[in-house]
């Protein structure tokens, strides 16, 4: 039995498992509220000026979106797979939509999905992660996934906005200390099946019901919604292209998909199912459709979420059923604003303190890939190199980051491609040590 195989989190379903129905629905209510989907089109369409009509759609296209690309991922790679926003191409997204407009945004993403589904239905890109991708790789790319996700998880839970700085720090630190001691529990006690399963519900509820006390956690929006909106493509009018930010978005797409790559990773790894070249291209395929239908519909990017599967080791459940059942609540959601209402009226605070307790099973993941990995001194320096890269790019001085060419600055801005492809230039450039230096070591 290889290292990796006795450091795997052992399952209580894999993914081929036939849960029950509720329990699956349950579940996959747990991963849609673990997730942060309405953040990046919140964030996003109020810096391009949305008003509130075309704000509260933007928001509940991106859960329609989601939802549609995981039923997709789970159908094309057969792998427990929940797709969400991606923030790698956040910074491009703003400076277009800010300055040509919502139109011109969404007419940039169209060539770039298109691309990607040609790159699936060709088999390329498992060349090229056959090559290049190791799990070492892969690893790292978890690894900078969950350091660069911690200063969101901490911001969000200390952030002074909304009801203020105690409310959001007391809730948030509730939601995560309670997140805790149900993992601590998890291992420390031989019947635990009831925190495998809802962890997160329960310190959601925990982290909500602290905040309700102390004034947060305003429902009211719930009351006021409308019980059914129906997506219609073409929502901001006829897209418009501009080949500058066509070809843009079409590079950054590539790291959107290393992104996913990485989530991919993480899964093979928590539930033990090879992610054979068969289940990359139509994984690429997947990811293309995905991203396509997403901008005809008015959404943003959209990448599989290693959040979702870093919850995996915490519920013990893989199986797709579960997250069939997300996929279908995420489309549910863009149908249903008054569901939607129930999600975006969770305090950020307390999504967050789980969502750090999910940085940390992002992290372990990844240390578990690259420590199992064949590791010498070439290993360990495409490792330090490329976390250093990614952790950079958190502190980066702003004044440095705006004298660099805008195309630069996108780049930059994301920790996730700056690290990975880091990764991957040096796994092409560095050279391999003799063999016998190799064995000696």
């Amino acid at each position: 039995m290889s290292q990796q195989e006795t450091t795997r989190p052992k399952l209580a379903a894999g993914p081929d498992a036939r849960t029950p129905w509720p329990q699956s629905i349950a579940l996959g209510l747990q991963h849609v509220l673990a997730m942060d989907s309405y953040i990046l089109p919140l964030v996003l369409g109020a810096s391009i000026g949305l008003g509130n009509a075309d704000l509260t759609y933007f928001v509940q296209m991106s859960f329609f979106a989601c939802g549609v690309a995981t039923l997709l991922q789970c159908a094309l790679m057969k792998l427990p797979i929940v797709q969400g926003p991606s923030y790698v191409p956040l910074g491009a997204m703003r400076m277009i939509g800010s300055t040509m407009g919502i139109a011109t945004l969404l007419g940039s993403l169209i060539p770039g999905a298109i691309l990607m589904v040609a790159l699936g239905a060709s088999k390329l890109y498992s060349k090229f992660i056959r090559r290049v991708i190791t799990p070492m790789i892969g690893g790292i790319i978890i690894l900078i996934v969950g350091l660069t996700l911690v200063p969101t998880a901490i911001s969000g839970i200390f952030d002074s906005g909304g009801y203020g700085l105690t409310i959001n720090a007391v809730s948030g630190c509730v939601a995560f200390g309670v997140m805790l001691v149900c993992t601590v529990l998890q291992y420390a006690l031989r019947r635990a099946g009831v925190l495998h399963l809802f962890s997160v519900i329960i310190s959601l509820a925990a982290g909500t019901a602290v905040a309700w006390t102390m004034g947060d956690a305003d429902f009211s929006a719930v009351a006021q919604a409308s019980w059914f909106s129906l997506p219609m493509p073409f929502h901001f009018g006829v897209p418009r292209f501009d080949l500058g930010t066509c070809v843009l978005m079409a590079v950054i797409y590539l790291f959107v998909l290393i992104e996913s790559t990485g989530t991919w990773f993480v899964i093979q790894d928590v539930t033990g199912e090879e992610l054979t070249d068969q289940r990359v291209n139509r994984g690429t395929l997947g990811f293309g459709l995905g991203n396509l239908i997403s901008a005809l519909f008015g959404s943003t990017p959209v990448t599989g979420y290693s959040s979702n599967a870093g919850l995996i080791p915490l519920t013990k459940i893989a199986s797709r059923r579960v997250f069939v059942c997300a996929g279908a609540i995420l489309v549910a959601l863009g149908f249903c604003p008054k569901l939607m209402a129930v999600v975006i009226s969770l305090p950020v605070a307390v999504v967050d303190g789980v969502f750090a307790m999910v940085c940390v099973t992002l992290i372990s993941a990844g240390m578990r890939i690259i420590r199992s990995s064949a590791f010498d001194d070439r290993d360990s320096l495409i490792v330090g190199i490329s976390v250093l890269c990614g952790v950079a790019t958190m502190v980066f001085p702003a004044d440095a980051m705006a004298a660099a060419p805008q195309f630069l600055q996108y780049f930059l801005a994301s920790g996730v491609a700056v690290g990975g492809a880091a990764a991957i230039l040096l796994q092409l450039l560095l050279p391999h040590p003799p063999a016998e230096h190799t064995d000696a070591a």
